[in-house]
Formats: structure tokens, sequence, C-alpha cells
């Protein structure tokens, strides 16, 4: 069964597909030994071409003015890329302006897409340059109106045409073109063996620039796939990967929890550009328990470098209070208590019967300090009770040991499954300790909860 190809060029009226849109569209369907279907047309952009763009393209206002909307030719597109492989010269660029179109419309655009630069330097390597211009002069393609989108369609097709037809039997060609389809969706300087090589292990990955350094670091339960699922997608990120990446490494944890704990201390290490939420996190500020002169318990936010007493973290003082007006509202606790309200008498909730009056000592403190301990349960983000994890290793002859002491956690190493059996004290010789880290600590807590048949002994 033959392949079919959909060889496709538009021009913009810009490079940014989330701002500008498409102004012309040629299609170009080929089986892979002839064409089969051509289309072309102009496209209103539903917006002004730009003079600069028009002095590239020829392509200007008037010109679009009465042409079809996209949505009048979507139906057209679709068809005619039905069941067709997306090929264009530097093919992301094509194919996410199409995708967004699409997108704007509600319809999710999803094809297999080809790069032709990736084919001809595959299939004329040591060229000075592959851009469309350039191969077209070097093998002296015919073309009248350069930068508009038939005549670059086809000048595509061509060469496309030239490069299949380098392969003695059809069979030689398919294959050629499989390996490249497998290529395409990495970057151009990732060698393909190096993302074939990775593992489909539970671990760590970094990803490294032509400079060498980090500049990504990620987890996943199957590191191979979460790699490859970076450059397929169609994200600010996505991109700013596909054109840095040149190789990938990883460490493989085992545990997802070790995962977990690790990307988010490497990430705090290296501070790799690109992992811009986690290595802006920092928790400033740590709520505690405190008890005014009348025995009223109560939440007070203090610097979390300050105590060692933290029931919580919080990235600023702001949602550390949001936090206590949340658990006010939620146990009947005071405001005026909780120093959330300023009022001088009764706090405004005591107006309306939000509080029972603990700001001017009509509760007593027991029945309000009962319901203050009740709120702790939601509060408290600290561990209560040490204990020893037990966790799958890297190998079946391996755990992986994961200590909380004290209220945090310690850190977290790997033994043989043989010294399992030993006691809390053997085990912890294995732990590599780490820094008190409130991160780590919510981490843990949430792989807990989320997980309640982990192997966890108390001690």
């Amino acid at each position: 069964m033959s392949r079919k190809y959909a060889i496709i060029d538009i021009e913009t009226t810009g490079g940014i597909p989330k701002r500008d849109k498409i102004t012309e569209i040629a299609i170009i369907t080929h089986n892979g030994q002839k064409i089969l279907e051509e289309y072309q047309s102009l496209v209103n952009p539903e917006r002004s071409i730009p003079p600069q763009i028009t002095r590239i393209t020829g392509i200007t206002n008037d010109m679009v003015a009465d042409a079809p909307k996209f949505y009048e030719l979507a139906k057209t597109i679709i068809e005619m890329t039905e069941g067709a492989i997306f090929v264009a010269h530097n093919v992301r660029f094509d194919y996410q302006f199409i995708k967004e179109e699409f997108k704007s419309l509600g319809y999710t655009y999803t094809k297999r897409n080809l790069c032709s630069v990736r084919l001809a330097r595959k299939a004329f390597p040591h060229l000075k340059s592959y851009s469309l211009g350039n191969l077209i002069k070097y093998f002296g393609i015919e073309v009248e109106n350069r930068h508009r989108a038939y005549d670059d369609a086809l000048a595509t097709t061509i060469l496309f045409q030239m490069i299949l037809d380098q392969h003695n039997t059809k069979k030689e060609a398919n294959l050629f073109v499989t390996s490249t389809l497998k290529q395409t969706q990495l970057p151009k300087g990732l060698p393909i063996n190096t993302v074939d090589n990775l593992p489909e292990a539970c671990g760590v990955y970094y990803f490294t620039n032509d400079d060498g350094k980090i500049i990504y670091v990620g987890k996943s339960i199957n590191i191979k796939k979460r790699a490859k699922q970076h450059f397929s997608k169609q994200t600010k990120k996505a991109n700013k990967l596909f054109q840095s990446v040149v190789d990938i490494s990883y460490e493989i944890t085992g545990s997802e929890l070790a995962s977990l704990l690790k990307e988010s201390y490497e990430i705090k290490q290296i501070q790799p550009e690109i992992n811009i939420i986690q290595k802006s996190r920092h928790f400033a500020y740590a709520i505690i328990e405190a008890e005014n002169p009348d025995g009223y318990k109560y939440f007070e936010i203090v610097k979390s470098n300050k105590t060692e007493l933290a029931l919580s973290y919080y990235n600023s003082r702001k949602s550390a209070l949001r936090h206590i007006e949340q658990m006010g509202e939620i146990f009947l606790l005071c405001q005026k208590v909780n120093k959330v309200d300023k009022s001088k008498s009764s706090c405004f909730n005591y107006g309306i019967n939000k509080c029972n009056g603990a700001c001017i000592q009509e509760e007593s403190v027991d029945e309000y300090n009962e319901r203050f301990e009740e709120s702790l349960v939601i509060v408290n983000k600290i561990f209560d009770q040490n204990f020893i994890l037990i966790d799958v290793g890297r190998t079946d002859n391996e755990k992986c040991i994961f200590l909380v002491e004290d209220g945090h956690y310690r850190g977290y190493g790997y033994t043989d499954m043989e010294y399992v059996a030993y006691g809390i004290e053997e085990l912890k010789e294995c732990i590599k300790y780490e820094k008190i880290n409130p991160e780590a600590d919510l981490i843990v807590r949430n792989h807990v909860w989320s997980n309640p048949e982990l192997d966890i002994h108390y001690f």
C-alpha cells in the first residue's frame, strides 16, 4: 500500500502562530511517485498584512480582501490531507500555523509530519545550506514566484521527488522516509539514537544544550516516553526545548517518590533556565501554633527560617494569611484572635454569626481551643510520627528506603532486598541525608496521602 503525502506551503502575516494568520495556502498531494492533486488559495487573514511581509511575499491587503476566510477552506484542507503525511520545508512552522487555525475553530488537527529539511540533510549531506531558496539554486529548480505558497510547495515537491528517486526501490524509499519521520519530532541537534537508548523506566532526565549546560530537568515513570512527548507538543516551552536540546542524560530511581524528590532537589541545585515554576518556588513564610494572653490558641505567621515549629510553609505572607482565613471560615475560628481582623471590639464575623465570640471572651477557652485542635489536622503539613517508607528500587533485588524523622523528610537511599528485614537503625545507614526542605516535606506527605498502600514502618 502506497503512502500519501500532502506537501504544503503557507504564507502568513508574521511568524507567531498564536498571533499571526495565514494569507495563502497551497497543497500538493503525492503518492511517492507522482503528483495526485493540487490546490491553492489566498486566505483572508481578517487582519492587516504588515508592509515588511508584503515586501517579501508580494501579497497585499487588497489581494486578500475578497479571498475566502480560513474556516471556508477548512473542509477542503481536511479532505485533501486525510490519511496523508504532512510534508513541508521546516515543517513545524507550517504545521503549527494550520493547527492553530483549526484550534480557533474548535477542531483538533493532528497529522504525522515530515520535514523536507531533514530529508534533504540525510539525502544530500555536506551542502552548505538547506534553506529552500539555496536548494532551489543548487538543484536548478525552476520557480516563478519565490515566497508564494504554490511555487514554494511545487519546489518542495520536486525536491521531495528527487530525494525519493535516490533509492533503488520503493521499499528503500519508504524505509528512508520512515526513519526520517521518527526524527522529525526531535531537535535537529539531537541524535535519534540518544532518544532510542533512553530507558522505559522511572527516574529523572536532563536536557542539555550545545554549551553543555542543563536547561531542563524532568521526572517520569517512563523516561523515554516522556522525553519524546516534550518535542511533540506545540507550546512555548516545547519550542524552546526543540531549538536548544542536543543531548539527554538520565538517572534511574525505580521509585516514583525518589524521582519526585530528586527532580525537586536537582532543580534547586542546577537552576535550569526552562524550569521556571519550580526554580522560582521559595517558601519564605510559615504558620506556627501560638497562644494569646487570654489562653486562646491562634495561627501566627513567621519567617520560615526563624522557626523549627512550622505547621506548614508558604510562598508569600498573603497565601499564609489566606489559609488562616479559610481555617477560620471552616472551623469558626475568630479572625481577630488569629490577627486577621484588626477590630478593636468584636470581629466582623461575630456580627454575622460566623464567630462564637472568642474575640470578646464570650466563648470559653476550652471550647474554642477544641475546635482549633481540630483545624490542626488540615493545617499541619509536618509529620507527627517517625517512619521508614520502603519502596521499589532500581532492580528486582533492591529496595528504596525513605526516612521521615523529627517531623521532616530526611533523605533516601537504596539497599539490597535481604537487608529490608533488618531493624530501623540498620536501614537508616543506607540513607543519604539531605537538608530539611519544605518542598520535600510536601512531596512526601502528598505521595503518602495519595498512595495508602505504601509499605510504611513507624518507630
